[in-house]
This record gives structure tokens, C-alpha cells and sequence, in this order.
């Protein structure tokens, strides 16, 4: 998309240029590619290949766009550098967002360098299979990789870093790991020994740790610290004890991606949308899966015992005709403490005031629907979530709930529109409220369900 800006409204930083010109005389100053010409007093800018303006505005395009930054960067001129900015922050690409990077760098054009470093982070996944990626510098590498925000499969990430580390060390791409000479995986040590700190190594399987300490890439001092973490995997407590000493000096038992041992969440999406959705890093940061269905038994008993009084709290439920969907609560399911002791604690049943409560659905059976959150509706706060021990898991609605499961967490019912908003167009109690989150009204089989918290 074309953008136009009209001359007579930019700074005077512009106009001051050239006030003192003579009328009847054309004067041309050259920067890089551009050519300004003074005629009269009306300015109109030229590159090799175009005329980028007429006396009066200035056509932004891709080709144009980076030497117009410069040239309104070098004369200050505010708007101008705001718009061409905004323009490249709109088109940036995998094949020229490094150069623009390295730019923007050097001309200290603070915003385009957050522009840059934003488009990185929510494309990162994709942008380390490309070729584009080994063109990034140490410093770079080592700023994306300390974000906690980017969504990342750890193992892919490392085999890019030891891909980069050959390039920069002008090895051989096509030379398999393990056929590398000693004095070839030194160097490739050297050359990414301040980045790969930053690679969550606990995200990874216990098979993938075992191949990469075997091909010896690793700067010693962590793969000890990595052999060491194999080591205790049979002493939880101890296991425990050594991964929060480390995470206060480390990166590598930090966890980024808090859905690793997630049996339903294996999409990069749905991560993103469910980080988006609940808007709070703490939390995702540093929740855990601290119930699974197939895991601690199918029994709301078992589950409230688990889930009861831990704050914010993520459901995520897959049934056996693969839908996903499920619910979070930003005050979980906890009770007023002077409406119950443990010894009557199993027998409340009640509802949860939460405003901020909502129900999502990620994937319908046939993976071809966008994923979707439904929010509380606002005179229906009081009825946020559902509480009672002994006959009721997850539930979320009023007396008529939005969605439920029973008892022994195998089945339930969904029903939008009576305590959430529903999907445009659908009202509840309808058969699209009903079969929008399931595929049915009460007709639908848990595979897994799993509840995240702190």
C-alpha cells in the first residue's frame, strides 16, 4: 500500500534547508542514492531509478523507503522519519529484516530497531529455518534469545545456533555433526559460547540431551551442568533443589515454553493465542501442569484436590474427535475462607465471582476454524465459575453452564451464550451454541484434560 505525504506539511527542518537558495537557480546535494532539487523553492526528491515526488508529495514504496529514513534522519525531519518507519515496520520481510536491523543500528533509529527486534520475536520460529538467520550477530542472538516471549521449539533452536556457529566459522553446513574434526567443534564452541546460555536446555527431551552431549558442541561448562541434571532425574527432590539454584545464574533451566510436557498443546498458534488471551507473563512464565486427566485419575475429587485455592488457573480439555478448548479463571477456583474449613470444605457448592474470566476454543475436528476467546459477559460476573467437590470439575457458567464437565471428568456439556459471550451471529441455546465448543451438547468424550498454575 502506497503511502503520501504532503510536503507543506513537514517541519521547518526542511524548509530551513533551503531558505536561503536562490529562486532562479537549481541546487542539488546528493546523499547516497537520493538527489533533492531545489527549484523555485519547491523541493521534489529523485533516486536513480524514479522520481519518488512530485513538488508537492512524496511516494513511499519498498524501494524507496530505507533511503527515505536516511535522508529524514540525517535533516531530522520528524514526520517524515515516523512515516517511512511505520512503512517499513508494516513491510518488513525475512529477506531484508537483518539489513534493516544492522541499519538501524548504526543510524541509532531507536523505533525501527524495536520494529526489527518485534518482528523477530513473533516470527522467530520460522525465521531460524531460513538462510536469512545466520546472517544475525552475536549481539542480536543473544537479545532474542534471553526473551522469555519468543515461541520456540528449544531443540530446532539449537540446531540453528550450531548451524550458525559453523557459518560464522566458515565450516561446511553439509558436514554431519558427528564427523566434524576436534579443532572444527572448537571452533564452533568459541564462536557461540556467549549464546547458547540463552537455549532453554530443560525444554528439551531426554533423548534429545543425550544426542547433543554426545556430539560434543557444547562448551563444557554447561554440558556438565546438563550431565549433572541427567543424573538426578531419579531424585525429584533433589532434582528440584539443583533446578532453582541454577535458574538464578542461568538461562538453561528457564523454562519458554510452559507447554513441554503438554499432551494437547503442540501448536506454536495456540501458544501464542493463549499468551495473548490470559496477557500476563508472570503466569505463563512460571506456571506448571500441576493436574493431567490421564496422569492423576479422571475424578473431579482428585482434581479439585489438586486445583482448589492456587489463584489464576488455566483448563485445557481435547476430546476424543479432537476438538481443544477450555477455560481460564483469574481467581481460580478458590472459596472464601469464611464459608468453609477442611472440614466442610468437600461439601461447599457455589459460584466464583471472576471478571475476568473467559472460555476459549483453539481447534475444532477438523482444524480449519481460527482460534476464539469468549469472554464473561458483564452482568453475569458473579457466575464465573462453578465450585462443588464432590460432582462437578471444571465448570464455567451460571445455573445453565457455558461448560461443564461431570464428576469423573469423561464427559460434560457445553452450551455458549448463557454466562459468556457467545460467537457472533450464535445465540445460545441454539444448536450452533451448543456444538460450537465440542462438536455436541453433552455427546462428547474427554481424551486428556490438563489445569496450569502457579
Amino acid at each position: 500500500m502506497e503511502t503520501y505525504l504532503n510536503l507543506e506539511k513537514l517541519s521547518n527542518d526542511l524548509k530551513n534547508l533551503f531558505q536561503n537558495q536562490n529562486q532562479n537557480e537549481k541546487e542539488k546535494e546528493s546523499y547516497f542514492d537520493f538527489e533533492i532539487i531545489c527549484e523555485q523553492n519547491k523541493i521534489s526528491f529523485k533516486t536513480h531509478k524514479s522520481i519518488l515526488s512530485s513538488r508537492r508529495k512524496i511516494e513511499i514504496n519498498l524501494e524507496n523507503a530505507i533511503q527515505i529514513l536516511i535522508f529524514s534522519s540525517k535533516y531530522l525531519i520528524d514526520e517524515l522519519i515516523e512515516t517511512s518507519s511505520n512503512f517499513i515496520k508494516n513491510n518488513l520481510q525475512f529477506e531484508t529484516i537483518v539489513d534493516i536491523l544492522k541499519l538501524s543500528e548504526a543510524m541509532n533509529l531507536t523505533k525501527l530497531i524495536d520494529y526489527s527486534y518485534q518482528f523477530l520475536l513473533e516470527n522467530f520460529n520460522e525465521f531460524i529455518k531460513t538462510s536469512h538467520f545466520l546472517e544475525l550477530e552475536e549481539n542480536h542472538l543473544n537479545s532474542i534469545l534471553s526473551n522469555n516471549n519468543i515461541l520456540i521449539n528449544e531443540f530446532e533452536l539449537f540446531q540453528s545456533i550450531i548451524k550458525w556457529g559453523k557459518y560464522k566459522s566458515n565450516i561446511n553446513q553439509e558436514k554431519e555433526n558427528q564427523k566434524l574434526e576436534k579443532k572444527e567443534k572448537e571452533q564452533i564452541q568459541d564462536q557461540i559460547s556467549n549464546i547458547i546460555d540463552k537455549i532453554r536446555f530443560i525444554d528439551f527431551s531426554d533423548k534429545e540431551l543425550e544426542d547433543i552431549l554426545k556430539e560434543e558442541l557444547i562448551p563444557i561448562q554447561i554440558s556438565q551442568k546438563l550431565t549433572e541434571f541427567q543424573d538426578l532425574q531419579q531424585n525429584e527432590k533433589r532434582l528440584n533443589q539443583f533446578i532453582e539454584k541454577e535458574k538464578e545464574n542461568s538461562f538453561i533451566f528457564k523454562t519458554r515454553f510452559n507447554f513441554k510436557n503438554s499432551e494437547i498443546i503442540k501448536d506454536v498458534e495456540y501458544v501464542k493465542k493463549l499468551k495473548e488471551w490470559i496477557n500476563d507473563d508472570e503466569f505463563f512464565s512460571n506456571m506448571k501442569k500441576g493436574f493431567s486427566a490421564k496422569r492423576d485419575g479422571f475424578s473431579s475429587q482428585k482434581w479439585h484436590s489438586k486445583v482448589d485455592n492456587k489463584g489464576k488457573t488455566l483448563v485445557i480439555i481435547k476430546t476424543k474427535d479432537n476438538f481443544i478448548f477450555g477455560g481460564f479463571s483469574q481467581v481460580g477456583w478458590t472459596i472464601d475462607k469464611s464459608k468453609w474449613n477442611e472440614k466442610n470444605r468437600k461439601y461447599y457448592s457455589g459460584w466464583i465471582i471472576d471478571p475476568n474470566a473467559f472460555i476459549f476454543s483453539l481447534r475444532n475436528d477438523k482444524g480449519d476454524r481460527k482460534p476464539e476467546k469468549f469472554t464473561i459477559k458483564r452482568y453475569k460476573r458473579e457466575y464465573a465459575i462453578f465450585y462443588n467437590y464432590f460432582f462437578n470439575g471444571s465448570t464455567f457458567g451460571g445455573i445453565n453452564p457455558d461448560l461443564a464437565l461431570d464428576h469423573h471428568l469423561k464427559s460434560g456439556w457445553s452450551n455458549l451464550g448463557e454466562s459468556y459471550n457467545p460467537p457472533n451471529g450464535i445465540e445460545w441455546n441454539t444448536n450452533e451454541a451448543k456444538t460450537y465448543l465440542a462438536g455436541s451438547f453433552n455427546n462428547w468424550e474427554v481424551d486428556e484434560l490438563e489445569t496450569y498454575f502457579i
